[in-house]
């Protein structure tokens, strides 16, 4: 059993305002005691933040060199890649992810820092702009600045991935910050303080602190935080653009997901199984970006619903350290609870169940697991074809044309991500062009950190990855200068 009882405050691991405030990190596949976790408090909070104000109003790091900044990044990710396969057992085991994915994952952090550092690298941080009024007798000289103290707060399903979204380009652009990790990830948070306090970070520049709602909703209320960046649940976002706009704070949201795959017609049924094995189920359906309104033709409906029945019955549920694990357990009691009431309503709404169902997988009871389940016949206007549920279920929608295809598609408070599936590269980007939603993959091609990641709709505000990414974590300063 791993003990961290101290927590990571302004760049140094300390003892917490209330030590006996230990948290028990259960497994989710067999719920025995994995580690305990210092949990932080209201007082442990203030410190982070006093810690990150002094930091920023006189420390060095928003003054610092940019490509300085840049060799700590690199240095972090340096540290992170040495010890991968440690930190994917970590969150395999605590989150209940399947071992493939958590190790396949390590790569794309790379990538995500790799493209921000990119980013950082090319930004004019400060630059003379050519006049629109060559007659004019001034400069105009453009910055970009850090906005300040950044509360950073991330969910449980995808820790490591959300953190670096948030800590890198904040980071890169000479904020500090004060992350709030959920407590089910509190031993792989540790893992990742260790990285930061290894790389040789200034004094007050990061804390990362494991914390419960009511201390989430402390930070993010703190008179001396500048901006909040927060990843979750779309009614949880709401609260936080409440407090943001109470007080004027810059805020981004990356919320909540029901994305649809468009199947078109003329698609290879084969290939589209395989990448909806990945686009709409990988992390135990646990991810908001997952296509789990399957979108099929009328005309090859009973085929594609065939295809899926025998795709999702072919993976195996079970002991996510196992090699051949592709679907694990959920990380905790309740959200099995709420996926297996899903189910339920499914059934109750009139959908036909395909295959699953609201039992427990057979010989699985000790843990959090759910039996993946596809439902047919569904209608639009269901609520198991309207609600996030945040595991392994997905709804077949059969529609007319490319038209029906489209509304339905729109038709959703949601636009987070999608997909089209078809042999015709031209059709494909003309579907893309009409969809409502801030990412859409082509017959399954990877996600870019090169370009913005956001949602249109209830789901969210603003956007993550490159160059935008970068950019929402600077203000804009104007300075003008006679000749």
């Amino acid at each position: 059993m791993t003990l961290r009882d101290r927590l990571f405050i302004g760049g140094s691991w300390v003892t917490p305002s209330d030590p006996d405030l230990l948290l028990e990190i259960r497994s989710p596949h067999d719920q025995s005691v994995l580690g305990r976790v210092a949990q932080a408090s209201d007082a442990d909070v203030d410190a982070a933040v006093a810690a990150a104000r002094e930091a920023f109003d006189n420390g060095p790091w928003p003054r610092t060199d940019p490509k300085e900044r840049q060799e700590v990044i690199r240095r972090v990710n340096a540290l992170r890649e040495a010890r991968a396969d440690e930190i994917a057992a970590t969150i395999s085991a605590e989150n209940g992810s399947a071992g493939w994915f958590t190790k396949a994952g390590q790569p794309f952090l790379t990538r995500q820092v790799d493209a921000y550092l990119k980013a950082a690298a090319e930004l004019g941080w400060e630059e003379v702009l050519e006049p629109s009024d060559p007659s004019v007798a001034f400069d105009t000289v453009a910055r970009r600045e850090a906005i300040g103290v950044v509360a950073a707060v991330i969910p449980w399903n995808s820790p490591f991935s959300a953190a670096t979204a948030k800590l890198t380009p904040a980071l890169l652009a000479g904020n500090t910050v004060v992350l709030k990790v959920s407590p089910e990830n509190s031993l792989s948070m540790m893992l990742l303080a260790d990285l930061f306090h290894e790389a040789g970070l200034p004094e007050g520049v990061l804390s990362v602190l494991p914390a419960d709602r009511e201390t989430s909703e402390h930070l993010v209320s703190h008179p001396d935080v500048d901006k909040i960046a927060f990843t979750g649940s779309t009614r949880a976002g709401r609260r936080i653009a409440s407090i943001a706009g109470e007080q004027l704070k810059r805020v981004s949201l990356e919320l909540g997901g029901k994305s649809a795959a468009v199947i078109l017609d003329d698609a290879d049924l084969p290939a589209v199984m395989q990448g909806l094995r990945f686009g709409s189920l990988a992390n135990n359906g646990e991810a908001c970006i997952l296509q789990t309104r399957i979108l099929a033709p009328r005309s090859r409906y009973e085929e594609v619903v065939t295809a899926l029945k025998e795709m999702v019955e072919s993976l195996k549920v079970g002991d996510p350290s196992e090699p051949d694990t592709f679907i694990g357990p959920m990380i905790r009691r309740d959200q099995q609870q709420r996926v297996i009431d899903y189910i339920k309503l499914g059934i109750e709404e009139g959908a036909r169940l395909v295959t699953g169902g609201p039992e427990v997988p057979r010989g699985l009871e000790e843990g959090n697991y759910v039996t993946p389940t596809v439902f047919a016949d569904v209608d639009n206007g269901m609520r198991i074809a309207r609600e996030e549920i945040f595991g392994p279920v997905l709804v077949v929608i059969a529609y007319d044309d490319e038209d029906d295809a489209v509304r339905i598609a729109n038709d959703s408070d949601y636009g987070l991500s999608g997909g089209v599936w078809t042999t015709s590269p031209e059709r494909a980007l003309a579907v893309a062009r009409r969809l409502r939603t801030g990412t859409v993959t082509l017959n399954g091609s990877p996600m870019s950190f090169d370009g913005p990641f956001g949602g249109y709709k209830a789901s969210g505000i603003g956007r993550e990855y490159g160059s935008v990414g970068l950019t929402g974590y600077v203000e804009h300063k104007t300075i003008t200068r006679r000749r």
